[in-house]
């Protein structure tokens, strides 16, 4: 599974994003499926709303529905992990959805990821000193 943040999937939904010919080529080539959190779900819908209206929110959901990605179910106990990111991260700022995609690459055991968010997932490690690997920058 590959990781998935808002940015890839505003950049995927947005003809004029100066991402989005990569989002979608890299869409279409993808050989194995993609995984994000809900505050992802959260933080693109709320994006998506505000940048291009409530269809291109739908059709994310529907998309969701008709199992473009899998959701990871964050665990009760990572609370204190996102707390800790966040305050570790806080000249960034990191925000939860961030956060929760650090979880999750913990719980992969791996940091490939599809972000437009070059100094972010530069800046970012999981267990503690393992770089991302984003796949839309590459």
């Amino acid at each position: 599974m590959i990781i998935a943040d808002s940015s890839f999937w505003i950049a995927l939904a947005n003809s004029r994003d100066t991402h989005h010919l990569r989002a979608k080529t890299v869409y279409e080539s993808l050989n194995e499926g993609l995984v994000t959190t809900w505050p992802v779900m959260a933080e693109t819908c709320h994006l998506l709303v505000k940048r291009l209206g409530v269809h291109a929110q739908l059709n994310f959901i529907k998309a969701w529905i008709n199992g473009a990605f899998e959701l990871f179910d964050l665990p009760p106990e990572a609370d204190q992990e996102i707390f800790s990111l966040m305050k570790k991260y806080v000249d960034l700022p990191m925000d939860l959805a961030d956060a929760s995609l650090i979880i999750l690459a913990e719980s992969l055991g791996h940091g490939r990821i599809l972000s437009s968010d070059r100094r972010d997932f530069k800046t970012y490690r999981w267990k503690t000193r393992k770089p991302f690997e984003n796949l839309l920058l590459e």
